[in-house]
């Protein structure tokens, strides 16, 4: 069972869990009340403008936990829930106030294992009519949920060869949805004879035409676009080159490739993995030890330590909760800002 609780202290908490695209060991879920839960997480401000996004009686709240990797979260509006994958169990699940956490989907690929590393759904968000949207690692491909419970294929293939394993993906106000395409998928991964020779950014036009923006980065991963649509931001999860990278787009592509903070000297177990970007245009961006807060100049203002390796975050709620998926663990944060709900 799936527990459901509300934590009220902010402590520190000496949990280790290996980062993204390692193992994690799999925590049992255990049967905890709330006068029993244990206090958890850090909220470290190394900067005044920290303060006017995370306020300062803000808490770190678990509310479910007994998973194995936790990751792509994100908020239905239409039914008020969140949804995230477990990447190491191939399951989808479920949390609501109302009704704590449950499983959505399971399994997620039912196929041939064969050649395959990960086969669960990672990064999932909405489309434009309350869709959900899968990054597939086992089917290769981005699909479509739909009314019946079937799934339809949104993308699968680029010049006549297969992705190698979406991971991540985001809507712009146009319908086009960009996407990263590293190897977490593939047995081997770049030693595989599947992959397809670069780790890909890509973006998928509303009419379906698929575009590669960016095939020079070893491991992207976590992607977000500025809230003007003028940026796009992708996590390099590489554990030999740890950067969060920005680069100016327009209709003609992707431009001025930079790297927007650097984190290869940091110790703390995690990778540069999962990314939102709220109104304002601050990255909430999972890294080593938690939530990176970094604003659109590189800056970075402080860190949310849930206490796990922490690979994405999502807005939900009324757009001002941060939730956190953190290896074994669902976690949210009240903030002073918000960002943008996929979705209708």
């Amino acid at each position: 069972m799936k527990q459901s609780y509300r934590v009220l202290s902010v402590i520190v908490s000496g949990v280790v869990i290996s980062g993204c695209g390692g193992s994690a060991p799999e925590a049992p879920a255990e049967e905890t009340t709330p006068a029993e839960a244990p206090a958890i997480g850090e909220i470290v401000r190394l900067d005044p403008r920290f303060d006017a996004l995370v306020p300062a009686n803000a808490v770190i709240e678990k509310l479910s936990d007994g998973y194995t990797f936790t990751e792509g979260p994100v908020w239905d509006r239409q039914n008020n829930r969140l949804l995230f994958s477990d990447v190491r169990e191939n399951h989808i699940h479920q949390w609501s106030e109302a009704a704590g956490a449950s499983e959505f989907i399971n399994p997620v690929f039912e196929g041939d294992r064969t050649g395959k590393r990960s086969v669960s759904s990672n990064g999932l968000t909405m489309d434009a009519d309350g869709n959900l949207i899968l990054c597939e690692h086992g089917y290769r491909r981005i699909s479509r949920l739909e009314d019946n419970g079937s799934r339809s294929v949104v993308v699968e293939a680029y010049e006549g060869g297969q992705l190698n394993s979406p991971n991540d993906a985001v809507f712009a106000s146009d319908g086009s949805l960009y996407f990263t395409d590293p190897p977490y998928g593939l047995e081997g991964l770049e030693e595989s004879p599947e992959w397809r020779g670069f780790n890909g950014v890509y973006r998928l036009a509303a009419d379906g035409e698929l575009e590669l923006l960016v095939e020079d980065q070893t491991r992207p991963n976590g992607i977000a676009l500025s809230p003007d649509e003028t940026i796009l931001y992708v996590a390099n999860s590489d554990t030999e080159n740890k950067v969060w990278m920005a680069y100016d787009i327009d209709d003609s592509g992707t431009s001025n490739a930079r790297v927007l903070y650097d984190i290869n000297d940091q110790t703390e177990p995690g990778a540069a993995d999962g990314l939102k970007v709220d109104v304002n245009g601050n990255l909430f961006a999972t890294g080593p030890g938690g939530v990176w807060v970094i604003t659109p100049d590189g800056t970075h203002l402080g860190t949310i330590k849930p206490g796990e390796v922490t690979a994405n975050v999502a807005w939900g709620g009324d757009g001002s909760t941060l939730f956190m998926t953190a290896s074994t663990g669902l976690y949210r944060i009240h903030l002073s800002t918000e960002g943008v709900i996929p979705g209708p």
